[in-house]
């Protein structure tokens, strides 16, 4: 058995290309000599790396890895494992199934480990392999102090005062406040205040775009996506749940006892010196109403072009098209890509005192002082196709369509864009070329797309490398090739080049990232594409001809940022598909 093990990890080592056969075979001669385990002598030896360990010990010890990440761990089986005991072994339990309880662990051979979690939980242990990164971060986000602590005060019933003061409340959806008896009592309970508060402020201070209140059959739970990425923060028992909710319902001024349709409004609240807008989407599920708060941190937005990260060669283009006196702008890419952000920083360079700028937006994200900004509200029938007729009757300069939607919208923005004004927008698409192919579809001309658009642009964010804890590696040939990285790139690194990681600190809570970064993708409207455009050529034609024009796409932008140590291969390969070749220019 021993002997099927070494074998299938020698095989496993090899064909991954973690080590050559040479330093294998050295390995294996140091491990004949000295008794050791292969794969501490490995990590002596400097072959492997801690990520790679995993893959070693697991195929060592027959212990099948786990990613903890795309587990939800259920309170009740985290409670079977106390918190000393998860932190002092970097252990955290991950279900239980009759008298077995599955166990992460960094290290399975770890016997004092195994023997108190027996001895604390009267179960068999079955052991699983995870990363220490992915443990940590477990054990931190299931016995961690946030807003788990806040729970753990309003259960007390402390009497501490929360510290947010609602500024203004509004709504979009036009309803009044219920006037159900319980449900105001509720509201104005203070453990229930507190909750709704520590929640808040946990998801400012977090840096979290949004925040989900979500209810299931026996709890609720809270997430924040933070750089993108989701991250559970609290479990909370769901009587509770109702009580949250009712309180963010009067915060925002909706009805209260209304839970069939959903609602929509916002509001203000002010922590020290600094306000914090949020935007509330109240939505009927099965268990109960979800409720998800978008954050709109004014403080923490960089609304200038320069600073906002973009390569040198798609932020020349964008320019460029802003110097046109008439045209349009379009910027593409999924929810929560920065491309509203992008177009605020377009009219703040464009601004000024001379220029007559109108926005229409749903909702209207950040106030910007001396541009008039005009929100949506379909109750009244203000749409975007109606709000863009009368705002053509006020003589603008420049027009920013917060979303093209429909093929009326689409219609009323290009012969804006063709009667003299400048019109930027946003379009869900995924490429630059994709949103030609959106305006197709949506019913506009081919000829109208030529003469009016001026450039489109697909964006995405990549999580940033932590700078505290940022270090660099040497990465593997495997990685360099699947992220196609060429040989002239190769070349201006005389050979030594590094990529970046954060290991995880305190600072970016233990992730490896701090921040995001922008990938910008431009396609410029040039004679070569237009004419294409007009014989109705393919998505894939276009994109080719455009990148032999200079375009330079989001995995190519994203590979900067890797060369640069910005980001990780892993950000990279996560938000951006792979480019086809393409011959030289």
């Amino acid at each position: 058995m021993v002997t099927e093990s070494r074998e299938r990890l020698t095989e496993l080592l090899v064909e991954t290309k973690i080590l050559t056969q040479k330093k294998l075979d050295e390995a294996l001669a140091v491990q004949k000599e000295k008794k050791e385990k292969l794969s501490e002598i490995l990590l002596r030896l400097g072959y492997i790396n801690k990520e790679n360990m995993i893959l070693v010990v697991s195929a060592e010890l027959d212990v099948p890895v786990i990613q903890l990440m795309r587990y939800k761990i259920q309170p009740e089986v985290i409670a079977l494992v106390p918190k000393k005991i998860a932190q002092l072994y970097s252990v955290i339990p991950v279900s239980r199934l009759m008298d077995t309880l599955t166990v992460a662990m960094i290290d399975p051979r770890d016997l004092n480990a195994l023997d108190d979690l027996r001895r604390v939980t009267h179960l068999e242990i079955r052991r699983v392999l995870a990363s220490e990164k992915d443990l940590k971060d477990a054990v931190d986000q299931y016995y961690g102090e946030n807003v788990s602590q806040a729970l753990k005060d309003v259960m007390k019933d402390f009497d501490e005062e929360g510290s947010l003061q609602v500024e203004e409340g509004g709504a979009s959806s036009g309803h009044a406040v219920g006037s159900t008896q319980e449900l105001l009592k509720m509201v104005d309970d203070e453990p229930i205040v507190k909750l709704t508060n520590s929640i808040m402020l946990d998801g400012v201070k977090r840096r979290s775009s949004d925040i989900f209140i979500e209810p299931e059959e026996t709890t609720m739970r809270v997430r924040l996506r933070i750089d993108g990425l989701l991250q559970e923060c609290l479990v909370a028992p769901k009587s509770m749940h109702s009580g949250v909710v009712s309180r963010i319902k009067v915060m925002s001024c909706l009805d209260i006892a209304e839970h069939r349709i959903p609602q929509d409004g916002r509001f203000k609240l002010r922590s020290g010196q600094k306000f914090v807008d949020f935007r509330v989407s109240v939505l009927p599920t099965y268990y109960g109403e979800k409720v998800v708060l978008r954050v709109l941190d004014k403080s923490g937005a960089v609304l200038d072009l320069d600073k906002s990260g973009f390569e040198p060669e798609p932020l020349a283009s964008l320019k460029a098209a802003t110097t046109h006196p008439h045209g349009m702008i379009a910027v593409c890419g999924p929810t929560g890509s920065g491309k509203t952000t992008t177009l605020y920083s377009t009219l703040k360079l464009l601004d000024r005192p001379e220029k007559n700028i109108v926005t229409v937006e749903d909702p209207i994200e950040f106030q910007m002082d001396g541009i008039n900004q005009v929100a949506i509200r379909a109750e009244v029938k203000m749409t975007f196709a109606a709000a863009l007729r009368s705002i053509l009757r006020q003589d603008p300069d420049i027009i920013m369509v917060g979303e093209i939607r429909d093929s009326e919208t689409a219609d009323i923005a290009v012969k804006a864009a063709l009667t003299g004004h400048l019109v930027l927008s946003t379009l869900h698409a995924t490429t630059a070329v994709g949103a030609v192919t959106r305006f197709i579809n949506m019913g506009i001309e081919p000829f109208l797309i030529t003469s009016s658009i001026l450039m489109t642009a697909s964006q995405r964010l990549v999580r940033k490398v932590c700078l505290k804890c940022k270090k660099m590696y040497e990465p593997p040939p495997a990685a360099i090739k699947q992220l196609g990285i060429t040989e002239k790139e190769l070349a201006g690194f005389n050979g030594k080049l590094m990529f970046a990681r954060g290991v995880g600190c305190e600072a970016c809570g233990k992730k490896g990232y701090t921040g995001r970064a922008v990938l910008l993708e431009v396609l410029t409207m040039t004679p070569t594409i237009k004419n294409m455009i007009l014989k109705n050529a393919q998505e894939y034609e276009l994109k080719r001809a455009g990148r032999k024009e200079g375009m330079k796409t989001l995995r190519e932008n994203g590979i900067a940022k890797i060369l640069q140590g910005v980001t990780t291969p892993e950000e990279v390969m996560r938000v951006t598909a792979p480019d086809e070749a393409v011959e030289a220019p």
